[in-house]
């Protein structure tokens, strides 16, 4: 956010006055990346988040000749406007979902599933948006950890300030005492929530603790192989890529497939022989690898079509997440057409 240019009351932060049109930006900015992982974890969406943060400042701005240094850092004053707007925010939302967390794998194949877009989907958030090596090693860490895609889906079956509680502890390793300061509540309640969250979360999402957020040689060449099968519609190299219990989901598509041969039997029927058909860009989302997918239209020209987000395990693919929503394409810094 730019801050109004006209001047606005002073500050005493710490000892040391300040303008806060001109010095706020400046010390909030390192900020942003880590908070707005934060309010997506919380809610799941990667526009209601971006919105939550400009609230976040825009709140902080407002109270910021109110805030002492001596009694919080300006981090953890940041993080308490930040949770409390996103608690806000889910006393008026529905959860959001994946496909696969709303309804059972579908028996039959269905090569042309209606579309919800009334359902509250859950997103991807683009990598580019989690900081980089310029920023603050701490920060980025801050903003990257905990954002992989079947977490944030698991999250989101939690009430919100248990949500919250097991954000702060177990992502970002705050302690009882300062999550407790935060939510205006007791070490004690803290623990207890988050001993309630972790049993939700281990009876819907068991293999959380097993799932890793960096990629080895061998599954960045699986990724490779994924692009050169899916783009030439060689559909027995994908199918070689494939962990036989693979499952695919096509938000806003209500159904999902399990299975080697169910997936394969869905992309066998959507994709044709023509390779110029498709042209697919590397990307990254949810720190995990993704291929932005553009489909040739009646013009002759490449539209913007999908992100699929990529799970893989042992240099193999478990999970294809397909998002079919063109709007996404800007957030990862992509066109909305290839020549």
């Amino acid at each position: 956010m730019t801050a109004p240019a006209a001047r606005a009351p002073e500050s005493s932060v710490g000892s040391t006055p300040m303008t806060v049109s001109a010095e706020f930006a400046t010390r909030t900015a390192p900020f942003r990346p880590e908070l707005l992982a934060h309010c997506y974890r919380m809610l799941g969406s990667i526009h209601e988040a971006e919105d939550l943060v400009q609230e976040t400042m825009l709140r902080a701005w407002r109270a910021a000749d109110r805030f002492d240094e001596r009694r919080a850092s300006l981090r953890t004053w940041l993080y308490r406007i930040a949770t409390n707007a996103c608690l806000t925010a889910l006393e008026q939302r529905d959860r959001r979902a994946l496909p696969s967390g709303l309804a059972g794998p579908s028996p039959v194949l269905d090569t042309s599933p209606p579309r919800h877009p009334e359902v509250p989907w859950l997103e991807p958030i683009p990598d580019g948006l989690l900081g980089n090596s310029a920023d603050d090693p701490a920060t980025v860490v801050a903003a990257r950890s905990g954002v992989r895609l079947a977490f944030i889906a698991a999250l989101q079956f939690l009430p919100a300030r248990q949500r919250a509680v097991l954000i702060l502890r177990d992502v970002l390793a705050w302690s009882a005492a300062e999550v407790a300061e935060l939510l205006d509540t007791s070490p004690a309640a803290v623990n207890s929530a988050l001993q309630r969250a972790h049993a939700h979360l281990e009876e819907v999402a068991p293999m959380l603790d097993q799932m890793s957020e960096s990629l080895s040689p061998d599954e960045r060449a699986t990724v490779d192989r994924y692009m050169h099968a899916f783009g030439n519609a060689d559909m027995r190299a994908l199918a070689e890529l494939l962990r036989d219990d693979a499952v695919m989901e096509m938000p806003p598509a209500l159904v999902w497939f399990a299975g080697r041969t169910h997936v394969v039997d869905f992309f066998t029927a959507k994709t044709c022989a023509d390779p110029s058909r498709w042209r697919l860009v590397r990307t990254a989302a949810n720190t995990q690898p993704a291929v932005a997918c553009y489909l040739r239209g009646a013009d002759g020209v490449h539209h913007a079509h999908a992100i699929h987000v990529l799970t893989v395990s042992d240099s193999a693919i478990e999970r294809i997440t397909v998002f079919l929503d063109p709007r996404l394409f800007p957030r990862f810094g992509l066109p909305p057409a290839l020549p």
